[in-house]
């Protein structure tokens, strides 16, 4: 596994995994890896009784996280729902490889995703060939999942077609899926269930029908509250990817996040952070996902391209990349925030000079 970009959960962790689950001593439902309360434990951090420590996963609100561990644990399926940027493949992952230790049952949600993605499909030859058998089936995570009791994953659902998600509704409500064609079904093990992420920037794309919003439990997945909350997320993240691809931090970059992610909350807050000044925002959703893609272009380009310092300049292009969607609106809204806020700020000058400079 050493020459993997990105290693699925369940083996990045898996230190964290196994030794939760040696300390576990809570009930643990039936084909579940780790009981909801320690669960919760690897995905918000914890130090255990014997002192292993246990990285945070996701920062923010442990009740969300308790709440969507909960509905897991019942018939309802669970939907991850806000802007992009907010965590919800991320913690949608980090569930699936603490309960079921399988995080790649995964449906990829786009406008050409048909029913056979999620149903089953064909070997075509074979059925060419011999007709429908059990052989010529081709099953789709969802069908392994249900199969094995385990979690299915479901990305960007209201990008799928509306035909295409009710295709979910018998899976979710009856927890079977007839397949008709060899006049059986496939009946879901215990432990299976469904995690699905949606973006509400895709509001009105594909609108889930009601029948298939009542199968489940939606948990928002908010902003970062406070400006602390979002520095934190962004150093762990920035940490780990300099680790990985053996980037060398030659001096502590914490204010460099903290300019990066102070820009980002006042464009989409629409304001500065002293209430003083109010500003346009850009098209963008300017994320904390988009916070830790500058910083993290930043640190490749200072190690290949400069003297291996984190300076203002490595970080413009990446800030104007991640501000200016729309060449014409955005630039204008980029441009009088430079004048108004970031020109008239304390210790911003070079950040502002590296900026008009990209300009």
């Amino acid at each position: 596994m050493q020459n993997v970009i990105r290693q699925h959960a369940e083996h990045q962790f898996a230190e964290e995994l196994e030794e939760l689950k040696k300390q576990d001593r809570q009930q643990v439902p039936a084909n579940w890896q780790l009981s909801p309360q320690a669960v919760v434990a690897y995905l918000m951090g914890d130090t255990l009784p014997n002192g292993f420590q246990v990285t945070p996963k996701y920062i923010g609100k442990r009740r969300l996280m308790e709440i969507a561990v909960a509905t897991l644990t019942t018939d309802r399926a669970l939907l991850l729902y806000g802007l992009p940027g907010t965590a919800k493949s991320w913690v949608s992952e980090h569930l699936a490889a603490a309960i079921s230790g399988n995080s790649t049952l995964l449906v990829q949600g786009t406008a050409g995703t048909g029913e056979e993605a999620i149903r089953y499909g064909w070997n075509y030859a074979r059925l060419l060939s011999t007709g429908p058998t059990p052989e010529a089936l081709v099953e789709t995570p969802m069908m392994r999942a249900m199969k094995t009791g385990k979690i299915a994953r479901v990305e960007e659902l209201t990008r799928i077609g509306s035909d295409v998600q009710d295709s979910l509704i018998t899976i979710l409500s009856e927890k079977s899926l007839p397949v008709p064609e060899l006049n059986t079904e496939v009946q879901a093990i215990t432990g299976f269930n469904v995690i699905a992420t949606a973006n509400n920037r895709d509001k009105g794309v594909n609108e889930l029908s009601s029948a298939l919003k009542r199968r489940f439990n939606t948990v928002i997945l908010p902003v970062p509250d406070s400006m602390e909350e979002e520095v934190e997320i962004v150093q762990q993240r920035v940490k780990s990817f300099s680790q990985h691809m053996a980037l060398p931090v030659e001096k502590p970059i914490t204010e460099e996040i903290r300019r990066i992610v102070t820009i980002f909350r006042e464009l989409r807050s629409g304001v500065s952070v002293d209430g003083k000044t109010k500003l346009k925002s850009p098209s963008g959703t300017l994320s904390t996902a988009e916070a830790i893609s500058v910083m993290n272009s930043g640190l490749s380009l200072s190690h290949h391209f400069g003297d291996g310092s984190l300076k203002a300049h490595d970080l413009a292009s990446g800030v104007l990349g991640a501000v200016v969607k729309d060449p014409v609106q955005d630039k204008i809204v980029w441009q009088e925030y430079l004048e108004a806020v970031v020109k008239q700020r304390e210790g911003w000058k070079d950040l502002y000079r590296s900026c008009r400079d990209i300009m």
